[in-house]
């Protein structure tokens, strides 16, 4: 079996994502803010994983950090996942459903946010790990 040499070890880098999902069945997306890699881009939202951290904390505090709610573990149901390489880094992002939140969502970092119909998700230009996550969206929802 092949070994990677150390200095060919790839970063791998857990981000959490998470598809808001409303009343209506639109799903929230958020623009990534000028000053930010892949600024403009649309995404689901979430962050990274801090060490000591489950996927699931991490968006309990990233959506109370960028959008003023709060959310349960409870609430977060695991749908899918992205692996992607980029350039620097491979991305892991576990997306987790959830259709249960308190508190009214508002932009807290100055980013644009969109509620968007599954069908129309490909209309938003969006970075490469979360391209493969809109027909399974589209097929759940």
């Amino acid at each position: 079996m092949p070994t990677i040499a150390p200095d060919a070890a790839v970063k791998v880098v857990l981000v959490s994502a998470v598809a808001l999902i409303d009343a209506d069945g639109r799903v929230l997306l958020a623009q990534r803010p000028q000053g930010k890699s892949m600024a403009g881009l649309w995404e689901f939202p979430g962050g990274k994983v801090e060490p000591g951290e489950t996927p699931e904390a991490a968006l309990i505090r990233e959506l109370h950090e960028e959008l003023g709610i709060d959310t349960w573990a409870s609430c977060l149901a695991p749908l899918t996942f992205a692996s992607h390489a980029y350039d620097s880094f491979h991305l892991l992002m576990p997306l987790f459903a959830c259709r249960k939140w308190q508190g009214i969502v508002a932009p807290q970092e100055g980013q644009k946010l969109a509620w968007v119909r599954p069908v129309d998700l490909r209309s938003y230009p969006m970075p490469p790990a979360d391209i493969p996550l809109i027909p399974i969206l589209r097929d759940w929802l």
